[in-house]
């Protein structure tokens, strides 16, 4: 099942509510940008992320299921995921994908146990 991906784990700290937006995000070797936009709804949270300069006018959507923690003192964010595999995802349109279903069952497989790194939703 996929809606795990949409939805943020217990033990990542993060609190309904909070204001992500500005928040640097690290990947686990190292920052792919700041959030640009999130969403808290229950079964439906992600982060749109702007990756700056990293991948040159590129945002990524991540599942709230990829981030592990959230330091609310350091405005960071960690996900569990290295650049080359966020890279790697199927690319996100703002325009296109935000509100697209095909393209949130396809982003949480890639992320997922089905998908190429075995990923964290179980």
């Amino acid at each position: 099942m996929t809606e795990q991906a949409w939805s943020y784990k217990s033990t990542s700290g993060h609190l309904a509510g909070t204001d992500l937006t500005g928040y640097k995000v690290e990947a686990v070797d190292g920052s792919i940008g700041k959030v640009d936009r999130h969403s808290d709804e229950v079964g439906d949270a992600y982060l749109v992320v702007d990756t700056g300069v990293w991948i040159f006018g590129r945002e990524v959507l991540l599942p709230a299921a990829t981030v592990i923690s959230v330091d609310p003192e350091q405005r960071t964010i960690h996900v569990e995921r290295t650049k080359d595999q966020i890279k790697g995802a199927p690319e996100f349109h703002r325009d296109r994908h935000l509100g697209d279903a095909g393209y949130r069952e396809e982003l949480a497989l890639y992320y997922g146990p089905a998908g190429p790194f075995g990923g964290p939703f179980v």
